[in-house]
């Protein structure tokens, strides 16, 4: 069973089979095939050419028929727009976008993406999932197939979040990203569940990290598809942290171009990091004779203190000192008593 039957019975709509060459209709006939409308009949070929024209015409310009629910379609990828609640984050780096689309060039599109009519723009589509096919078909050049279906707004978010957050390389944070969105656009708590698979506790979790990242971070950090939850909470606590001059410095330091997402998100991370604690310079003192003549220094931390005798002031004292040390903390021991 090829893959247009297979969907034709998951769907449970007729799918055509793929239509012969119209080569010799078009030599014959002078007719071109328009999208939607019906191919010459046997008996126009044998009419006069003027009537021949007139019929191709009136043909051309009738109205292709409505596609049926559960159809499977070839569309302009330009027609097919995503849907209005992302769930992905844009990265400037992926290099595996190149290698799909050659896939796609070599062996075709294998999968349908799944489509509805745009609810507020006529003749246009919107996307619940198969972004990536579409802009790889635009990127070709050729249509994108894609199964049509009449779907309602919660149907639309649930099918995107079914198939999107299946897929492996959905990010932590693009799942988190996709949960917040929904919120946004009004959705109910219970349809967000029912998206995203996950309890409340986990959605509490992902709406709680996406709120702590603001737009321009994350578009500068991109998917980070290694990065978890614990290390996108340390960023959101050092951006909390941070003085929004040192946040704007870190997304745009030079040293974020060329690197991949988990390498700008590990960047920024260390660009934010908190410097360690200066240590406090110890306070120092000098010590002089009757005369004025300085002959040490005192230099107190919070540790300890220490002491800096000038030899050149007093010669040998020094020394003395050093002698006299358990002399004086004996004294010290017992003046205290």
């Amino acid at each position: 069973m090829n893959q247009k039957k297979r969907l034709s019975a998951i769907m449970g709509t007729p799918v055509q089979a793929d239509a012969p060459p119209q080569a010799s209709a078009e030599t014959s006939t002078g007719y071109t095939p328009v999208a939607g409308a019906t191919p010459p009949s046997p008996a126009l070929e044998k009419r006069p050419a003027a009537a021949r024209s007139m019929a191709a015409m009136w043909a051309a310009s009738r109205p292709a028929p409505a596609e049926a629910d559960g159809a499977i379609v070839e569309l302009d990828p330009d027609l097919c727009l995503p849907s209005a609640i992302a769930d992905r984050v844009p990265d400037v780096t992926d290099e595996a976008f190149d290698a799909f689309v050659a896939q796609i060039r070599e062996q075709g599109q294998h999968t349908p993406i799944l489509v509805r009519r745009h609810p507020r723009q006529a003749g246009r589509y919107e996307i619940a999932y198969g972004r990536r096919r579409t802009r790889a078909a635009k990127a070709l050049g050729k249509p994108v197939r894609a199964v049509l279906r009449d779907l309602s707004d919660t149907e639309l978010v649930v099918a995107q979040g079914s198939e999107n957050l299946a897929r492996e390389d959905l990010s932590y944070i693009e799942r988190a990203h996709f949960a917040r969105n929904m919120e946004q656009a009004g959705i109910a708590r219970d349809v967000i569940l029912k998206a995203m698979g996950v309890h409340r506790p986990d959605l509490a979790n992902y709406l709680a990290v996406a709120e702590a990242i603001p737009a321009p971070v994350l578009a500068a950090i991109g998917p980070a598809p290694k990065v978890g939850r614990p290390r996108w909470l340390t960023l959101a606590e050092r951006i909390k942290a941070a003085r929004p001059e040192q946040v704007e410095t870190a997304l745009a330091s030079p040293s974020l171009a060329g690197k991949s997402s988990d390498e700008r998100f590990t960047a920024i991370l260390t660009a934010l990091a908190a410097p360690p604690p200066r240590k406090a310079k110890p306070r120092a003192e000098t010590v002089k004779d009757a005369k004025g003549v300085k002959f040490a220094r005192i230099e107190r931390s919070s540790d300890g203190m220490r002491v800096t005798l000038d030899e050149t002031a007093e010669p040998g004292f020094a020394d003395y000192l050093a002698e006299r040390l358990p002399e004086i903390l004996a004294a010290y021991r017992q003046g205290k008593g």
